[in-house]
């Protein structure tokens, strides 16, 4: 979360805070029992616990919302990484990687990373060109691509995915329960709250791609080579 984003929702849960405070305060003072005047002030006892209260309740909403956020990044900024790995110990044919061109890292459908990816990949290069992140939002567009992620919003449509991309260069990276068993080829997954992979050795042959032995020794294997 950035800044800006931080001191929003700061802003926004103080003037709630505020306004609570003086609802409170109207409550207390609407609330009289018999014989006390109906338009009495609350009591300082009265008003320091009901701001004690809501403090309480402000403080918590902040703490959340800010772990939850950190949460979130954290799992993306390391599976950003792991994109950016695969690109250096994966080997693609000559044909896919055309002179003068970007390594291009892409991602169909809707963008989980943001701007982690493309701060994954700043400056750097791979096989000796510099990284290019490209998002699209239908697979008939992802031919220049070399890794492909592909995002939760096109589960309904993944087997048609990769049916499309049946046997071209290109790495098919995704997150999506039982990708790597249904025929993609690197599936990230969260073990212990540490994110792992599954490869398809036979998938990524297939396309005539060439992951490293190093890379191979970190993956869980799914199929058999060919």
């Amino acid at each position: 979360m950035s800044f800006n984003s931080y001191r929003e929702c700061f802003s926004a849960s103080a003037a709630v805070f505020a306004s609570t405070e003086s609802a409170v305060s109207n409550i207390l003072k609407s609330r009289r029992h018999a014989g006390r005047a109906l338009c009495s002030a609350p009591t300082g006892s009265e008003l320091f616990l009901a701001r004690a209260f809501f403090l309480f309740i402000f403080i918590g909403t902040l703490l959340f919302s800010f772990r939850a956020e950190s949460v979130s990044l954290s799992e993306y900024q390391v599976k950003a990484a792991f994109l950016y790995n695969f690109a250096k110990f994966v080997e693609w044919p000559a044909e896919a990687l055309p002179e003068g061109q970007p390594f291009v890292i892409g991602i169909l459908g809707q963008d989980p990373f943001g701007s982690l990816i493309d701060e994954a990949v700043a400056g750097k290069t791979v096989h000796d060109r510099p990284i290019a992140v490209k998002r699209y939002p239908k697979v008939e567009e992802v031919a220049g691509a070399n890794i492909l992620f592909i995002s939760d919003s096109e589960g309904p449509n993944v087997s048609h995915i990769l049916k499309r991309l049946d046997r071209a260069p290109i790495l098919t990276v995704s997150d999506l329960g039982r990708f790597a068993d249904e025929g993609g080829m690197v599936q990230l997954l969260v073990d212990q709250n540490r994110v792992r992979f599954a490869i398809n050795v036979a998938a990524v042959e297939q396309a005539g791609l060439k992951p490293s032995s190093q890379l191979l020794k970190l993956a869980r294997i799914v199929g058999n080579p060919t």
